[in-house]
């Protein structure tokens, strides 16, 4: 069936509506964006094209521009300092994908064999880059039929991946915020919001309001990441582009070239986040029912077994770096799903367990940080690094 583009964002909306409706309902323990993918997968077994989301307008042109634009205005939420503390979540992440492909190769390995397991094991530990290294590696070495393999796994653990790390950041939460009524202003997160509140001397002056437009402000954050591509390209992509956007958002911005949460001042941020939404979705049009029942059961046996070796080593990790279980075990599950929905589903948290806009503050001062650089260390660095290595293997 074919639908014109108006109708096809209409059905887009929808399912993210519903979604953001359930999630409220549910207070996030239902995050929207597994509602959303199950309405996504039940769309494209039934009514709707497979290219719903580009003929609504969401194609991969506006998700790469719209994906420089995120994660520059990420850093101008985070200060350096920040940043730098977030190490703690990097070390219990990285553990945590170890701990995933010790496990998957070696009892995986025993219940499903070699091969199927290589394929599956570096989308496993990651987002989609990961999922279309592994799949040409496989079309290459003449292997088209298990070529879909590691899209359906990208596609399923995700599905496990929302609510598990949903329930983490639900407990986690409350204990921050049971801190936070209890003694007040005081812990690791004021001391940052303290850093944030101090006056600060800017290198660019800064632009008269009526001067500061909505295009303005757009046009700063594609000078910024313009540059963080073209740093990427003198790397020959050794470094990542959206690592280096994050990075120069926060240089930028205590340069004074930004604006603290650009999107959100320029009132684009939440158009943005509907349409990288909407195309991560799309890739639920690639798994069709015959392949999703032949591989679902395999597939989810070896989450199971590669989740459990990530609870266990992120565990043990941040007990050693001073995380509770719940925030490592979070940071590691990103995974399984990266960014945007890491931001979203804390987000979503923060929101359903808080009950003043202080208290919601503070609690994302704390989580959103360690769920969004847990999320570039697992997806955009270890699994790309997990996959290369994997190709070969092949």
């Amino acid at each position: 069936m074919n639908f014109s583009p108006i109708i096809a964002f209409l059905f887009v909306a929808v399912f993210l509506a519903i979604g953001e409706a359930i999630s409220t309902r549910t207070k996030a323990y239902v995050p929207s964006v597994f509602v959303t993918g199950v309405l996504f997968l039940i769309g494209y077994w039934t009514i709707t094209p497979k290219d719903l989301v580009d003929t609504a307008s969401f194609g991969p042109q506006f998700v790469s521009v719209c994906m420089s634009l995120l994660l520059v205005h990420m850093g101008t939420m985070m200060d350096i300092k920040k940043l730098i503390e977030q190490w703690k979540a990097v070390v219990v992440a990285v553990v945590g994908v170890a701990g995933t492909v010790l496990l998957a190769m070696t009892i995986g390995r025993m219940l499903f064999g070699y091969q199927f397991v290589v394929a599956l094991t570096p989308p496993l530990t990651g987002g989609i880059v990961a999922a279309v290294l592994m799949s040409n590696a496989l079309t290459e070495k003449g292997l088209v039929a298990m070529a879909a393999f590691p899209v359906a796994m990208f596609i399923v653990h995700s599905f496990i991946g929302y609510p598990l790390t949903s329930w983490c950041l639900k407990r986690e939460g409350k204990r921050v915020l049971a801190e936070y009524r209890l003694n007040g202003t005081g812990g690791a997160a004021s001391e940052s919001a303290a850093v944030v509140h101090t006056a600060k001397k800017k290198l660019f002056p800064q632009v008269p309001e009526n001067y500061l437009t909505s295009t303005l402000i757009l046009v700063k954050l594609i000078i910024v990441g313009i540059i963080a591509h073209q740093l990427s390209v003198l790397t020959k992509g050794m470094v990542n582009e959206y690592i280096i956007c994050l990075i120069l958002g926060v240089v930028f911005c205590e340069l004074g070239f930004l604006e603290e949460s650009a999107l959100s001042k320029a009132g684009v941020f939440d158009w943005l986040m509907m349409g990288l939404l909407a195309y991560v979705m799309s890739k639920l049009s690639e798994l069709t029912p015959a392949l999703f029942l032949e591989i679902i059961i395999p597939i989810i046996v070896l989450i199971v077994i590669g989740i459990t070796g990530m609870f266990l080593t992120s565990a043990v990790s941040g007990r050693m770096v001073g995380l509770s279980k719940e925030m490592s075990f979070a940071c590691a599950l990103t995974a399984l799903f990266g960014f945007p929905a890491d931001y979203i589903i804390t987000n979503e948290v923060c929101n359903s367990i808080s009950q003043t806009k202080e208290e919601k503050e503070y609690v994302a001062d704390v989580l959103v940080p360690r769920m969004l650089v847990g999320g570039f260390a697992t997806v955009s660095i270890a699994s790309v690094i997990i996959a290369t290595v994997f190709v070969n293997l092949v």
